[in-house]
């Protein structure tokens, strides 16, 4: 203990970093847990649009979108699903949603925006299209 006392008193920055690193580690976790947005695998997403009729809601640019992406997703910019400006989603508003981005960061605040727009059920792909296709699952590539 008389180390610990010693350490932090010979390295307060350092020790405040530790410090903050560990609060936010802990406040994200109970933050994720309390969270009406779940995060899902990409296991748990092919179940959802199999046997729920789940959507997915790609927020990455055409390019990306173009490039590669999960079968039957449709392309929307986080930017209109933001403003609330976006077109078709009000049929789907009761099945379950799941928002998909890149490495799975940006995603969060698509699928807030889409609670407060009225959607029941809004998920989101935990890694991203990253995880999806590093479990060699299948994706769609456009023209």
């Amino acid at each position: 203990m008389e180390q610990w006392i010693e350490f932090v008193g010979n390295n307060p920055i350092l020790s405040l970093i530790w410090a903050a690193l560990v609060f936010l580690l802990v406040f994200g976790t109970i933050k994720a847990k309390l969270s009406n947005i779940k995060q899902i695998s990409p296991t748990e997403l092919t179940m959802l649009v199999n046997r729920q009729n789940a959507t997915v809601v790609d927020i990455r640019s055409e390019d990306d979108f173009k490039k590669g992406h999960i079968t039957g997703a449709k392309q929307i910019a986080a930017a209109e699903i933001q403003q609330g400006t976006v077109k078709g989603l009000e049929k789907l508003k009761s099945n379950p949603i799941i928002v998909v981005c890149q490495a799975g960061m940006t995603a969060q605040k698509a699928a807030s925006a889409l609670l407060k727009q009225g959607c029941t059920t809004v998920s989101v792909l935990k890694g991203g299209m990253n995880s999806w296709t590093g479990a060699s699952l299948p994706v769609v590539r456009s023209k």
